[in-house]
């Protein structure tokens, strides 16, 4: 028994002419008969009952209709289910992002997409989020999720995800309940080495006349956080990154009023931006 078979007994179970069946399915006499009584011999029971005047279905002809007709139908459904499989995007995209980026809001975003396009397949990079956008400009990645500011690169699109408060963090042993209470003379403070942070953060302390006493500048909101918990000083990072970090127990965090947000996005080159793979990620946010 195969699809073809069971396509020809089909359409002679509703004829109920050998002849009109065969002209109809573009085959001889002599093969439909051949294959209704393979089919026969398949079922182990007598399809039709047919003399030199008529063709009707048996008993066992009726049943075998019914699953005839659910097969081909499951069948049909099954072909248009596969074409469509064979007409969505396929391939491969490169996406860059902070560590914390990657549990905090790419999850959300890569169920979506992965969902309306199953077959692409993402090549996830971590790293310093100051280096998002020089990742996407010399190609090294297609989207990068990264911070979006004043003087953001011309020839990149910015879609952004989010708006990330930055908060001052202490070590929990600091017995402080607002960042006024903290004396900038004699704390040390771990400061970003580079990136977006650099700028907000020194413009927040230039504004209210503080000159921190610097005990390091680092790469990546992560690092800052684990001095911090290891009481090497204060920092200034965005509060997500707090809530997701695996020492936010041995961290205080305090409000900190009139610093800039951080903008987090997705970004790719403008001239990407209408590329099939490229477009169906920046859709999904």
């Amino acid at each position: 028994m195969d699809i073809r078979t069971l396509q020809l007994f089909q359409h002679l179970a509703d004829s109920l002419h050998f002849a009109k069946t065969a002209e109809a399915m573009h085959v001889s006499p002599p093969t439909l008969s051949r294959a209704i009584q393979r089919l026969e011999e398949d079922c182990g029971a007598a399809l039709f009952v047919r003399d030199n005047r008529s063709v009707k279905l048996t008993a066992a002809g009726a049943k075998l209709l019914a699953f005839s007709a659910q097969t081909l139908e499951d069948w049909q459904r099954l072909k248009s289910e596969l074409k469509q499989d064979s007409q969505l995007l396929k391939g491969e995209l490169s996406l860059f992002c902070s560590v914390t980026a990657s549990y905090s809001h790419l999850p959300a975003l890569l169920e979506r997409f992965r969902q309306a396009y199953p077959q692409v397949e993402i090549r996830l990079t971590t790293g310093d989020p100051a280096l998002a956008t020089s990742k996407v400009i010399n190609q090294e990645a297609d989207l990068a999720i990264a911070a979006g500011t004043p003087d953001f690169p011309t020839e990149l699109s910015f879609h952004q995800l989010d708006v990330l408060p930055f908060v001052l963090i202490c070590p929990a042993g600091y017995r402080l309940s607002q960042w006024q209470q903290l004396d900038w003379r004699t704390v040390p403070m771990v400061l970003p080495e580079s990136g977006p942070s650099k700028r907000i953060v020194h413009h927040w302390l230039t504004e209210h006349g503080i000159r921190p006493k610097v005990y390091a500048s680092v790469t990546g909101h992560e690092a800052i956080v684990s001095m911090v918990a290891l009481g090497c000083g204060v920092g200034i990072v965005p509060k997500a990154v707090v809530e997701h970090s695996i020492v936010a127990n041995r961290i205080t965090m305090l409000p900190l009023e009139g610093i800039e947000s951080f903008k987090l996005g997705l970004c790719c080159l403008k001239g990407r931006s209408n590329e099939p793979l490229v477009r169906a990620l920046l859709d999904q946010v």
